[in-house]
């Protein structure tokens, strides 16, 4: 297969990962015989301290003309600590998500067996816990209309019956094709945004007969993810809600440098860890490269090329129970390895399989 792919890699640990990320991504290509074409972009601070926009238009022309995006992070603490910043790295990713008409974030949330005593939760609360949070990604507060003075300011959290209906497809669809039960998160008894969102959901559950449909206020779900994590098959939710609520589904994994994400839509998807550009730690060799590699196996298997995200993943779980991980997931005592070192055990993983 040929395939033309978008490479940003941000901000921070960015272009650490992404390097990880691209170099696994060329060992399945050797190893499979595929055309992967990469093509480069800024965007995020590095963009911002370039041209001054955090995602240029020559960004977005290289975007467009790709068949997916993989993306690593954006961020910087000299705009972290400026509230006063007229621009800032996650404008632009913002804006290349609605650009690109990125509406739906596919989130898989598992767990690893030999990397269950990192999570602060009790083995026998995670065992089996397998779940996709579906996040609306382009409406609501994000995007809405905002104000701010020096005594007032507000976000608007807006959202239409197109918008909702499109995430609501994707998400009943995704419940179908897993194990039939889908969980509607939102705020109904306080968000009138919320009552709509729940509106419309039970007006389409009829659609789906074969779904289990249930529905959740936030803050319940953000407890029982954390305390019975089995639970849940698929979760959908609106833009901020799934935002706070696949960080704290870290805690399953035991560590956000494990979980990828896909960002579907109407133009190029887009492949990325989920985890911030941790700048403290850039160019120090100490990010966790695997959400990144996970994010590039989602893209593999976007493309139908489920044996190669196959492989992908299992290199990676083979590096984990080889202890071959970066210092946050380290078992005590392990031996040290860092970013390049992680990425090169998993390319070497892929070249020598059969």
């Amino acid at each position: 297969m040929k395939l033309k792919i978008a490479v940003l890699p941000g901000d921070g640990i960015g272009p650490e990962i992404m390097r990880e990320g691209v170099a696994v991504m060329k060992a399945v290509a050797n190893k499979f015989n595929h055309d992967f074409c990469f093509e480069e972009a800024i965007c995020g601070a590095h963009a911002i301290d370039t041209v001054g926009d955090p995602y240029p238009a020559a960004t977005h022309d290289v975007c467009m003309r790709a068949d997916a995006v993989l993306f690593a992070a954006v961020g910087d603490l000299r705009f972290d600590n400026d509230p006063t910043a007229k621009v800032r790295p996650e404008t632009g990713l913002l804006a290349m998500r609605k650009q690109l008409g990125l509406f739906a974030n596919i989130r898989p949330v598992a767990t690893f067996p030999c990397l269950l005593h990192k999570s602060p939760l009790k083995d026998e609360l995670l065992r089996g816990a397998d779940f996709v949070v579906i996040r609306e990604l382009t409406g609501g507060m994000y995007f809405g209309e905002k104000y701010q003075d020096n005594d007032r300011a507000y976000d608007t959290d807006l959202y239409t019956r197109p918008e909702i209906e499109r995430i609501l497809k994707v998400a009943f669809q995704m419940a179908r094709g897993r194990r039939r039960h889908l969980t509607v998160v939102d705020k109904a008894n306080v968000l009138a945004s919320s009552r709509l969102w729940r509106q419309i959901a039970k007006e389409m559950e009829p659609l789906y007969p074969d779904v289990h449909t249930d529905y959740m206020f936030i803050d319940n779900a953000s407890m029982r993810v954390l305390t019975e994590p089995t639970f849940f098959d698929v979760i959908v939710t609106e833009n901020t809600f799934g935002d706070i609520l696949t960080d704290e589904t870290s805690c399953i994994t035991g560590s956000m440098g494990l979980q990828p994400s896909a960002s579907l839509g109407e133009h190029t998807p887009l492949f990325e860890p989920v985890h911030g550009s941790w700048p403290q730690a850039a160019g120090q060799n100490l990010a966790n490269p695997l959400a990144q590699i996970l994010s590039a196996a989602m893209l593999l298997e976007h493309f139908g090329l489920k044996t190669e995200g196959a492989l992908v993943r299992e290199a990676v779980n083979a590096s984990l129970d080889a202890n071959v991980r970066t210092p946050e997931i380290q078992v005590e005592g392990g031996a040290k390895y860092g970013t390049r070192e992680v990425g090169q055990w998993i390319v070497d993983y892929i070249e020598k399989s059969k």
